[in-house]
């Protein structure tokens, strides 16, 4: 038998800018006509008569908002989902997305196909579709940034400064599991079992933006915002928009079965469920006469709306060392935290 060497695998090569749009992202936008199948460098959207068009963006950074061997399915996931969480805050319908993404040398064919896949996945989930943006080449790290457009009727979006003294305070789903879930995912929660590991990891990667909830609270809340930072200081953020304090008990906040049972190994892991952020439910305010009407929507869309609290009027809210946020627990102690949530500074 002859010497035979073994030929070293070839690497598969990365598509250049404008083969990877055509294959990987121009099948993501066949649905908006006004997209040109990405081969412009604009897109056109028409916006129906009597309503208004809500925008945001948001960006990921590997290594920041998400960790460097993070799988590309997640990487998508928690993309499209960030930002429809803030269309899904001021109650507006999602239509469509445009996303830069800035790709290091290390991700190959299979990553972007996955990326990509994942993409369709929420476009069909969510009814959206991408319409444009930008691909670039970068020595680091991954960078991947979406624009979400949505509408709503004019003069009906949900805004966060709308909340009044008396009005009550709701939390969507459970609280808390994402943060938990990021450090279960870096080996943080010592002795908690691998069911209640996976199912708050999964929260991590995988948030759910509250869609149909953003749109059955318009003309329902007086205000309403995304749990992106943690919630004390979400709804912080309502209370000082809307000059109220928010008297919140936290023996109401909602935990997920996983969530207690990291609470109940590392007590102290309570104030990062409260405080982590991540979570993308929805904090909102009422009036008291409409708490049965909340009870309604939460049956109809089958969505635990947990009231937690309500707010009241003071004066000079935010300033001068003046909380926004008292929090305390069933027996009325109030409780301090470290600090009321995530800070990108």
């Amino acid at each position: 038998m002859g010497n035979s060497r073994r030929r070293p695998k070839r690497r598969s090569k990365r598509p250049d800018e404008f083969e990877l749009i055509r294959r990987y992202f121009a099948p993501l936008a066949k649905s908006a006509p006004g997209a040109f199948a990405l081969t412009d460098d604009a897109a056109a959207l028409s916006v129906a008569p009597g309503r208004r068009l809500i925008v945001t963006t948001d960006a990921l950074v590997a290594g920041v908002h998400f960790p460097d061997d993070e799988t590309p399915r997640s990487v998508a996931a928690r993309l499209i989902g960030v930002n429809l969480s803030d269309l899904a805050a001021m109650g507006a319908r999602p239509d469509a997305y445009v996303m830069a993404i800035a790709l290091t040398r290390n991700y190959g064919v299979g990553w972007i196909k996955a990326f990509a896949g994942e993409l369709k996945r929420q476009q069909k989930a969510h009814r959206i579709t991408l319409i444009g943006g930008d691909t670039v080449a970068t020595d680091g790290p991954l960078t991947v940034c979406l624009t979400a457009l949505g509408s709503v009727a004019k003069g009906r979006e949900l805004r966060r400064n709308g909340a009044r003294a008396g009005d009550l305070i709701f939390v969507s789903g459970t609280i808390g599991d994402a943060t938990l879930g990021l450090l279960a995912l870096r080996g943080g929660i010592p002795g908690l079992g691998k069911r209640h590991a996976e199912a708050l990891i999964g929260r991590y990667r995988r948030p759910q933006p509250r869609v149909r909830l953003g749109l059955g609270l318009v003309g329902l809340a007086t205000a309403a915002i995304d749990v992106s930072d943690g919630l004390i200081a979400d709804v912080g953020h309502v209370a000082e928009t809307s000059r109220c304090i928010a008297e919140i008990d936290v023996d109401r906040v909602p935990l997920s079965a996983a969530a207690r049972a990291a609470v109940a190994r590392h007590p102290r892991l309570r104030e990062r469920a409260l405080t982590g952020g991540d979570d993308y439910e929805l904090a909102f305010t009422v009036t008291p006469s409409r708490r049965k009407a909340v009870t309604a929507l939460a049956r109809r869309l089958r969505l635990p709306l947990t009231e937690i609290g309500r707010m009241r009027r003071a004066q000079g809210v935010g300033r001068g060392g003046v909380p926004v946020v008292e929090a305390r627990d069933g027996a009325g102690h109030r409780i301090r935290f470290a600090k009321a949530g995530y800070r990108h500074f």
